[in-house]
């Protein structure tokens, strides 16, 4: 982690509007955002942003939210689907002689980007 990370864990993004300025904004909160003349300007004005918002937060006794990088996750994931994808993931997972979970999970890893 960096010394002063600013942004508390969110992902920013900064880039020039069809005005002619730098819009800097969180990837995850895109309505939490600044405008300046340069980049550097805009990454500054999204931090005075981004500590109004929390200090609002805290005034109305509400949480601050997390960065989804520095939440806590149980590695629980349910979700519904098509019941023929169902039967036809449970057939491969038989074939292959792993649980069904195995191989979704198998499936999952290999699309996603791994991130620590």
């Amino acid at each position: 982690m960096e010394k002063h990370d600013r942004f508390d864990g969110f992902s920013v993004s900064v880039f020039l509007d069809d005005d002619g300025e730098y819009i800097a904004h969180f990837l995850e909160m895109p309505n939490i955002s600044a405008f300046a003349e340069t980049p550097e300007l805009a990454l500054h004005e999204l931090e005075v942003a981004w500590e109004g918002v929390k200090e609002s937060y805290q005034k109305n006794g509400e949480p601050i939210p997390v960065a989804p990088a520095r939440k806590e996750y149980t590695g629980r994931f349910n979700i519904r689907i098509d019941r023929r994808l169902h039967r036809a993931l449970a057939i491969e997972a038989a074939k292959a002689g792993i649980s069904l979970n195995a191989i979704v999970a198998q499936k999952l890893a290999r699309e996603t980007p791994q991130h620590g």
